[in-house]
């Protein structure tokens, strides 16, 4: 087995990639202006620190999103193949959204998305 190949791929990848590099480097534009060192977002200047303590609950939230998130992701492509796996995958998505909603009324009812004020007593199952 040659690997040669492999190795000449590898070489030209680099070469391509720094003479990307100098490329842009050379061509660039040079800002001297007072503002381009300085941090912008959206239209809205930056106020304090970056070092803020943020609740845990605001990464709770944040994970139960990806996890629901991604969960739609599963039912939008049991979507475009439903005629493929028939009534069994019908019910076995009936299942799987059930599931689901049984999740979101536990986190609801156990508070976790509640965002309301911390001293506010939450209600536990």
């Amino acid at each position: 087995m040659a690997v040669w190949p492999i190795g000449l791929y590898f070489i030209l990848v680099v070469l391509l990639i720094l003479g990307m590099l100098i490329g842009s480097h050379l061509l660039g534009q040079r800002h001297s202006e007072k503002a381009t060192g300085q941090p912008y977002e959206g239209g809205i200047l930056s106020e304090g620190s970056a070092q803020v303590r943020l609740s845990a609950k605001f990464y709770l939230v944040a994970m139960f999103f990806v996890v629901f998130d991604l969960e739609a992701v599963f039912v939008f492509a049991w979507a475009v193949a439903g005629k493929e796996v028939g009534w069994a995958g019908y019910w076995e998505i009936l299942v799987f959204i059930g599931i689901l909603i049984a999740t979101l009324i536990y986190l609801w009812r156990l508070g976790a998305l509640d965002w309301g004020s911390p001293g506010r007593p939450r209600r536990r199952v």
